[in-house]
């Protein structure tokens, strides 16, 4: 059996990568991992299903264990990915997807350098833009501010393997697709294949 590969998966807000994510997560080949996270669930959110809820002791404790794969602090809540949301599905070839932040996505690039790293990118700026204030749901401030950290983050994008514009849907999962047939047809990928074939020649 084939291993499964880790997909690091970044977008600035409001480049759609949660359709993106649904329309890729329709194929059982790939799943997303569920975060760990120290902060309290919001209304409507399950343990396990939006995220792994733990307290702040446990969550140290398993950072001490080494049983994250990456984990950072950010306005006094803990989040990271388990390693048990990753290997134990590798090891069954399924595909895993990390939906994350490019900070976070760095530091599992110095970890796992093999993962495949896919950056989502809004056709424009005006197009981020007008999405954000499509939504109705923050003020002209806080979009803006939105706008602004995007620009940044679309600043790290050529530290990933691929980059993905999302204009139309479909045209963006399709490209996601196309990617990781490349990757499954690159030479280091198909080694064994290779191996097996001069073996029974």
């Amino acid at each position: 059996m084939n291993k499964g590969r880790l997909i690091v998966f970044s977008a600035p807000s409001g480049c759609g990568k949660g359709t993106m994510l649904a329309e890729i997560l329709k194929d059982p080949a790939f799943r997303c991992s569920i975060s760990a996270t120290t902060r309290a669930p919001r209304v409507g959110e399950v343990d396990g299903v939006n995220y792994h809820f733990l307290q702040k002791e446990d969550f140290l404790a398993r950072v001490e264990k080494g049983e994250f794969l990456e984990h950072a602090e950010y306005v006094g809540n803990c989040y990271g990915t388990l390693l048990s949301e990753v290997d134990p599905y590798l090891d069954k070839g399924i595909n895993v997807i990390l939906e994350i932040e490019v900070q976070g996505a760095m530091k599992v690039k110095e970890i796992r350098p093999d993962a495949l790293f896919i950056f989502i990118v809004p056709p424009s700026i005006a197009e981020l833009r007008r999405r954000l204030n499509k939504r109705g749901t923050e003020q002209a401030d806080v979009i803006e501010k939105r706008v602004s950290e995007a620009a940044g983050e679309i600043s790290k994008a050529p530290n990933y393997d691929y980059v993905i514009v999302n204009d139309a849907l479909e045209d963006a999962v399709s490209d996601f697709f196309a990617v990781i047939r490349a990757e499954q047809l690159k030479t280091e990928s198909r080694r064994e294949f290779i191996d097996e074939v001069i073996k029974n020649a």
